[in-house]
């Protein structure tokens, strides 16, 4: 049985996608990367879509991750936005699909919560809370890049708290990551 597990989280859109990889090992999560592609100088969305999935391809043949989390599209108020958000999380799906992977998709809220403990935080927030527990020194210029890699991580952390299944849960958590705690 495999031990480590390499996550791909991917935050789907359609101006910017944005993507991070951990590497979890038992209970310990390791910053491997997270960046964005680019999508806003392509003019067609059928375009978008192909770039979209050629680049998960890559991103999957480059990092090998066994299993990927995926933002859900949230609900807005302009229906055509989260039409178009919701093709490229497809595309981005169907790239998965083909290389046979595992993926999990995870509502906006619940990521958020993961990671900060709060569904209403900011991307802001997010950011921060991953810079200390990953202990990331240079943030990137766009937070789609940390959106991915809270994806990836909420998938850790959701699959710890679920293999969990003891009354104590966060009790056994602290336990186990005692540096994630700041006194």
């Amino acid at each position: 049985m495999k031990k480590d597990k390499i996550i791909l989280g991917i935050d789907p859109g359609t101006n910017i996608m944005g993507y991070g990889i951990i590497k979890k090992s038992k209970s310990k999560i390791d910053f491997l990367c997270f960046d964005v592609i680019l999508l806003n100088k392509i003019t067609k969305h059928n375009l978008k879509l192909e770039k979209i999935f050629n680049k998960t391809l890559q991103i999957i043949e480059t990092f090998s991750p066994d299993e990927v989390a995926i933002e859900a599209p949230f609900l807005s108020k302009n229906a055509q936005s989260m039409l178009k958000l919701g093709r490229a999380q497809g595309a981005a799906i169907l790239a998965t699909t083909i290389k046979k992977l595992p993926i999990t998709e995870y509502a906006p809220k619940k990521i958020k919560l993961a990671i900060t403990g709060r569904g209403q935080a900011s991307k802001e927030q997010v950011a921060g809370m991953l810079a200390n527990m990953l202990s990331i020194k240079k943030m990137p210029k766009y937070l789609d890049a940390t959106d991915g890699l809270a994806a990836a991580v909420c998938h850790a952390l959701q699959n710890d708290i679920v293999s969990t299944n003891t009354k104590n849960s966060w009790e056994s958590f602290i336990k186990k990551n005692p540096n994630r705690i700041k006194k």
